[in-house]
């Protein structure tokens, strides 16, 4: 099966992790520690496909967060420490059960990155690349 593009606030979720040190790698695999710290989550990217045990690949089939991390952090899709650094410490589990739709959170989050410096554009600019790279493979979900 492919994975589908993830919702586009999953790539600053990703960006948090990586700002918050809640993405490791260890072994053939990466850990991802949910933004409460409460969950981990598994990644494992190989020649044959992707998998995560979060609940967006694993339920929703699109690319979660904890994946879209991972592949910034072996290079294989752009990583922008400067919109990371302004996404640090952003508890996105209450956000999106408190808001309920991701475009909501997006816009609060855009707000809180506005508030640090980083503009609108650049951000919208940034997840379009990121969107346009992951169009570029072919993700299998693998189990």
């Amino acid at each position: 099966m492919k994975l589908k593009l993830p919702p586009r606030i999953k790539v600053l979720e990703a960006l948090g992790a990586i700002a918050d040190g809640r993405v490791k790698k260890v072994d053939d695999h990466y850990e991802v520690t949910s933004s409460e710290g409460d969950r981990k989550y598994i990644v494992k990217i190989t020649d044959k496909g992707v998998y995560s045990d979060d609940n967006g690949t694993k339920f929703r089939n699109y690319i979660g967060y904890p994946i879209i991390s991972a592949l910034m952090l072996e290079g294989k899709i752009p990583f922008n420490k400067e919109i990371s650094e302004a996404l640090k410490g952003i508890d996105w589990k209450k956000l999106n059960e408190t808001y309920k739709k991701y475009s909501l959170v997006e816009n609060l989050v855009k707000q809180i990155c506005k508030e640090k410096g980083i503009d609108e554009e650049d951000i919208n600019k940034f997840i379009e690349i990121v969107l346009h790279e992951l169009r570029r493979y072919s993700f299998d979900k693998i189990t």
